[in-house]
């Protein structure tokens, strides 16, 4: 029995000839820790001085938090990482002396030896999800050393009572299937009131060619009316309970509806909650229209549409107030008035 314990604390050793190195080093200061028998992730984190959620976040690990001998274990000393002092006190980590530092705000990092997109995503305030998804890394999740990762930051949404996916996608500029992956839905599961969103944006790398944004400019052919019709409601710019992002436009039920410029049908379905029968295209750019309250659409989606094309019928789905158009001009993901870029008449 004797022996077979000396044999497999041997076999441990080899395994991890870190111990070797590390054993010197105060556990405070540590930035990697082998597992060793009888230990537990409370354990290691108490000495280290960090949090046992930091650790587990770093190392991708998950409950019940489970620690394997001879295991490598990376100890996060991101900014505000607890260290514990040999008096029993604690402060913050010097950012200054921290390879991490300034990651809380940074949109890119390049990756270092020791790295792993887990200690990056807790030094970086960011879930390790969006990172994976900013920069295209499936799972096991691997990075390289040199690699430079996009660092994507976030909003937060309250969802308020009666409130779709689709809505907050469209007032968000963000499609919903990233707000959901970001926050670990199915994209049709219904959303409780209360709940708080994680809101994706990715942004370009600071790498970019230009050194300025280009502005994005209308189509080519500028944009036509949908339909002729009396504005009954007109847009108004968002920073107020009543802010309305488009026109709502009176017509006859069944009036044909037409393509504002030439695009890409990007959605053609319904969204009972607000725009019923809706169809939205892209026009490139940073371009885009959509046609709520529809009737019937008339287009599929994924369909390319010349400027003019019928795409759908007047109706008064959703939360039309009879029968009208809901018509939105959109650049960027940002709303903008119609009225600024359609002709002066229809």
């Amino acid at each position: 029995m004797r022996a077979g314990r000396y044999l497999a604390s041997l076999a441990l050793l080899v395994a991890a000839p870190s111990f070797i190195s590390t054993a010197s080093a105060s556990p405070a200061d540590e930035t990697e820790h082998v597992v060793l028998e009888g230990e537990t992730l409370n354990g290691i984190a108490n000495r280290a001085g960090v949090t046992p959620a930091s650790i587990a976040e770093a190392n991708g690990l998950e409950k019940p938090y489970v620690v394997r001998i001879g295991e490598t274990l990376t100890i996060p000393r991101g900014s505000g990482a607890r260290r514990t002092i040999a008096a029993g006190t604690a402060k913050t980590a010097d950012t200054k002396t921290d390879k991490y530092a300034g990651l809380a705000k940074a949109l890119s990092y390049k990756v270092s030896p020791g790295d792993t997109l887990g200690g990056i995503a807790s030094a970086a305030g960011v879930p390790r999800i969006l990172i994976a998804e900013a920069n295209g890394i499936a799972p096991p999740y691997t990075i390289r050393v040199g690699q430079m990762l996009r660092i994507p930051r976030t909003g937060r949404h309250v969802v308020a009572a009666g409130e779709t996916g689709f809505k907050i996608a469209m007032d968000r500029g963000v499609p919903w299937n990233d707000i959901a992956i970001a926050n670990g839905l199915e994209p049709d599961a219904p959303l409780q009131p209360g709940t708080t969103l994680l809101i994706p944006t990715v942004l370009d790398p600071p790498m970019r060619a230009t050194s300025a944004p280009v502005p994005a400019s209308a189509p080519q052919a500028g944009f036509l009316w949908p339909i002729a019709g009396k504005v009954r409601r007109g847009y108004t710019e968002r920073g107020s309970s009543s802010y309305h992002d488009g026109l709502d436009i009176r017509a006859p039920r069944g009036t044909e509806v037409r393509a504002a410029a030439a695009g890409k049908v990007i959605f053609a379905g319904n969204e009972e909650k607000d725009f019923g029968q809706l169809v939205v295209i892209d026009h490139g750019n940073g371009w885009h229209s959509a046609y709520g309250f529809l009737s019937r659409i008339t287009v599929k989606q994924d369909a390319e549409v010349a400027r003019g094309e019928r795409i759908g019928l007047v109706g008064g789905t959703g939360r039309a107030k009879g029968e009208e158009l809901h018509f939105e001009i959109r650049r960027d993901n940002a709303p903008v008035d119609p009225l600024a870029e359609l002709p002066a008449s229809p």
